[in-house]
């Protein structure tokens, strides 16, 4: 069924769900959404399994006209979503029907939001899923972005019957000075001297930021004398802190799969939607955190989503 007709498509729109997982050993990263709460939310609030495809807004939202009646949610940055001109809050369920013009502008807050529809996109799985990596040109629309005249397509899905609202003293804040909890390693070993350099910072996003990673600015990480410049390549995971020759930390996202460079750190799961929704000119400071705390906080996080899920 045809959701959505694209009038203006927004500098980067994309089709993402939670990521393609089982083809890593041959060199396809996972891709999805990069905030996987936002994600999840969004669809929690138009009915949707936490898997379903949306739509991943990057800085500056498209127009969209509506095809069909649908619910949709707007999560992750605040971006001013109008519909027919009338301003919609964020993080709640929301009644389109056939005609309605929803615009999404510019972020004021955050860098990436979140649109779930009704039934969810229903772009072509690929490998397992429908996310888009525009690197290889696989999944989403074409494995691109969205472009203006695109047709978007959801799948089949009932309206709620009552509408839903995130709960408010749940909803992220995003500010321009971003804290983000990391374990230190796996390669910590070789840069003891300036642990305490890299977890004191703080660090500038640079305008090198995209869906593989962040590169960072700020206090210059040094090897350990002895230490070697590289490693053997070996895979990597989104939040590995990569130091190459220059000291200064790369944040690995979700399309990469290898690495070279050693890893100093590793920002804990939940902290990753931090990372998606930082912008260039963001600054960031790492905190320590162990295990067991990770752990502790990636706990809390699935607990929040699973009562939602169990509420009407």
């Amino acid at each position: 069924m045809e959701c959505f007709a694209v009038r203006k498509p927004g500098p980067m729109t994309t089709v993402q769900d939670l990521g393609r997982f089982a083809f890593l050993d041959r060199g396809v990263p996972p891709s999805g959404t990069l905030d996987a709460l936002a994600c999840r939310a969004a669809n929690w609030l138009v009915g949707n399994p936490d898997g379903a495809a949306v739509l991943e807004i990057t800085m500056m939202g498209p127009t969209l006209e509506v095809l069909a009646e649908a619910d949709i949610a707007l999560t992750g940055a605040e971006m001013g979503m109008t519909v027919n001109q009338v301003s919609i809050p964020g993080w709640r369920t929301v009644r389109v029907k056939a005609g309605d013009v929803i615009r999404i502008p510019r972020a004021l807050e955050g860098c990436r939001a979140y649109l779930a529809i009704t039934g969810g996109i229903a772009a072509p799985v690929v490998m397992g899923s429908r996310s888009t990596f525009v690197r290889a040109r696989i999944g989403g629309v074409q494995g691109r972005g969205l472009i203006k005249g695109d047709l978007v397509h959801r799948g089949a899905g009932p309206l709620l019957e009552t509408p839903r609202e995130f709960p408010g003293n749940c909803i992220p804040r995003y500010g321009r000075e971003i804290v983000l909890r990391a374990i230190p390693g796996p390669q910590d070993d070789l840069f003891r001297s300036s642990l305490d350099a890299f977890f004191g910072g703080p660090y500038e996003v640079t305008q090198q930021a995209d869906r593989m990673g962040y590169r960072l600015q700020g206090p210059v990480i040094c090897r350990d004398a002895g230490a070697p410049e590289s490693i053997v390549t070996e895979p990597t995971v989104p939040g590995n802190v990569q130091v190459p020759a220059d000291g200064q930390p790369i944040i690995l996202l979700v399309e990469q799969t290898s690495g070279g460079y050693a890893k100093i750190a590793t920002v804990i799961a939940v902290d990753l939607a931090r990372v998606a929704q930082a912008a260039p000119g963001n600054r960031v400071v790492f905190e320590r955190v162990d295990l067991a705390g990770a752990r502790r906080l990636y706990r809390e996080r699935e607990t929040l989503l699973a009562n939602l899920r169990q509420s009407p």
